[in-house]
């Protein structure tokens, strides 16, 4: 992994919280404010000042998981983005409730991979501990383990709180929503901390509407010093589609090679490599369903679509370490014709790195299976690709470049945590195959495939498909 393609640890946080925003259907700014009501209803709570910066860090990261389960709330909701919105605005405790009891499995995928993501960024065990048991609930009624009060940490309550207190004051007004949280009182939550929210709401909801959450800094010192790689927020995007594993990091290196042919110079090129690692996080706007259909089905759909590469652009503009990728990545679905969007750009309007990350997304997408298609082989991509280029929709030579030098392959890791094959069931199954269709590819029984997974599961300590991925992206398994 280059030094190149690392960001302070809490940009990286913020980053993932502009993906579980989009995931869950909210604004953008939902977790920043969130984050603020956390860490003022921890200190209003006489939490010290560690556990006020934990509280905000587990704000930021709540809906980190939330790719990890996108194809089963798209199974269950069919619009997993517009379904998981209408979910968090629920007002009535019971609705609530009574919906909570079908996602059990649900919540173990968010809360492993949530809690993941926190250990990968090395952030403390107060903030690694609430994001693996943030369903929970005072209780003893929460997901995924239905803990006791007394096992679950503080953090967990001052986050769902502030979440509560800013989608239901957005959604229902205020005085509504404080009815609505004291109607969870030692239900959801316990009702010592929602007396202390109730009587400061007013006056943060009104600090938030002046501004206040606009600047919001790392918690502490140390975690401003850190830094933490662009892959894992590659890796977190593609989880939405299983069938994406691996999808940015194949963009970035077709990048970074095509860039390096067209003679850009070492920053245009890892500039456009960083581009291309997060030029998806617009992608967890669009519902599942839509991804996978062949053909758009309606104007609605094609608007989620188009809008894809402004979502990636509003979201990492709006940190520090980004701001230039930012740029580059809302250009991947332009097209020098002017036919692409959501700009609509075309010819001198798209600078060399933008060129090169639209061909080098578009080469890969064309060379990856997909519910709807079959991956192309290297001819018939490069053909396909190369006809573009002559219909004036990509640069020709930045099509030449691409593909007349052979894109490195990955290098592969020697195994060593997992079995050579233990990889190759790992690796069906990354891509949303099922224990029957991965036996079926591999040549070998479902019930071998079940052994192997238990094992990978077990080395890897984790206990889903979404967070075995991760974790073999992260070691450079996979």
């Amino acid at each position: 992994m280059s030094a190149d393609s690392r960001i302070p640890v809490f940009d990286a946080v913020k980053a993932l919280a502009f993906v579980g925003d989009l995931s869950m259907g909210q604004p953008v700014d939902h977790s920043v404010r969130t984050a603020w009501l956390a860490s003022r209803l921890a200190e209003a709570a006489s939490l010290d000042d560690t556990a006020q910066g934990d509280a905000a860090c587990v704000a930021l990261l709540r809906w980190s998981g939330c790719t990890a389960n996108a194809p089963e709330f798209a199974n269950l909701l069919g619009d997993d983005v517009v379904g998981r919105r209408a979910m968090l605005a629920q007002a009535s405790a019971q609705a609530a409730a009574a919906f909570a009891g079908t996602v059990g499995p649900l919540a173990q995928i968010h809360c492993e991979v949530s809690g993941e993501i926190a250990r990968m960024l090395g952030l403390p065990p107060g903030v690694e501990a609430p994001l693996r048991h943030i369903f929970e609930t005072y209780d003893g009624n929460g997901k995924p383990e239905g803990l006791p009060a007394s096992r679950i940490p503080e953090a967990v309550f001052v986050v769902t709180i502030a979440g509560d207190l800013e989608i239901f004051s957005r959604t229902h007004g205020l005085p509504d929503a404080l009815l609505h949280i004291a109607e969870r009182a030692d239900g959801r939550y316990p009702k010592r901390l929602v007396d202390v929210a109730r009587r400061h709401a007013a006056d943060w909801l009104h600090a938030l509407d002046q501004g206040a959450a606009s600047d919001l800094r790392a918690p502490s010192a140390a975690l401003a010093d850190t830094t933490a790689s662009l892959e894992l927020i590659a890796d977190v995007i593609d989880l939405k589609l299983p069938w994406l594993t691996g999808y940015s990091r194949r963009v970035a290196d077709a990048a970074a090679t095509c860039a390096a042919g067209m003679g850009l110079d070492a920053a245009g090129q890892d500039r456009t490599r960083r581009a291309a690692l997060i030029h998806g996080i617009g992608r967890a706007s669009v519902p599942n369903t839509v991804w996978e259909l062949a053909v758009v089905r309606n104007e609605a759909d094609q608007e989620r679509l188009r809008l894809v590469p402004y979502w990636t652009e509003r979201a990492a503009r709006r940190i520090e370490a980004l701001k230039a990728e930012a740029d580059v990545a809302s250009y991947v679905d332009e097209r020098l014709d002017g036919s692409g969007c959501f700009r609509g750009a075309k010819g001198a309007a798209i600078g060399t790195e933008a060129r090169v990350l639209a061909a080098a997304a578009h080469w890969t997408w064309l060379r990856t299976d997909r519910p709807s298609r079959p991956a192309l082989g290297v001819d018939e991509a490069t053909a396909l690709l190369r006809d573009e280029a002559t219909k004036g929709r990509f640069d020709p030579d930045v099509v030449a470049a691409l593909t007349g030098v052979a894109t490195p392959a990955p290098v592969a890791a020697t195994p060593t945590l997992l079995s050579a094959r233990e990889v190759g069931v790992l690796r069906r199954i990354s891509l949303g195959d099922s224990n029957k269709e991965a036996a079926r590819v591999l040549e070998i029984s479902p019930s071998t495939v079940r052994a192997h997974l238990e094992n990978i599961f077990r080395k890897l300590e984790c206990s889903t498909r979404a967070a075995a991925t991760l974790k073999a992206m992260t070691l450079g398994l996979l």
